[in-house]
């Protein structure tokens, strides 16, 4: 498997480790009502689930991006190189939203969106 394609398993997989840290280690966890629970939570936990959210809303635009990008041969180094800066960019981000540091949180943000961006936009001009 190509890093391009395994990002795409990765940045999926972002929102299951967000949800993870959420829920982790929490005796009163509710599982009958887990977003009821999730809505409760304060710190850490609260800034975990908002992350996993975030992660959702990022997933479907990049993963089309790296798909397009493949299907219209652009240049496979730069494909490797946005994906690599693209998951660079949202292991900062989740880190940066755990440890509520809200404007290095958001340069990750920004760095991800344009990773993403540069490859739509190569597509269309390739």
């Amino acid at each position: 498997m190509n890093f391009p394609i395994a990002s795409i398993l990765i940045a999926g997989a972002m929102p299951w480790v967000c949800a993870g840290i959420a829920k982790g280690g929490k005796r009163s966890y509710d599982n009958h009502n887990p977003r009821e629970w999730l809505a409760q939570q304060t710190g850490y936990r609260a800034r975990a689930n908002a992350a996993q959210a975030n992660c959702f809303e990022a997933f479907p635009l990049y993963a089309v991006s790296i798909l397009m990008a493949m299907y219209v041969d652009v240049a496979p180094e730069q494909i490797e190189l946005c994906a690599g800066i693209f998951i660079a960019a949202r292991v900062a981000y989740i880190a940066c939203y755990l440890s509520d540091q809200d404007k290095l949180r958001s340069l990750a943000w920004l760095v991800g969106v344009a990773s993403t961006v540069s490859l739509l936009v190569a597509s269309m001009i390739d």
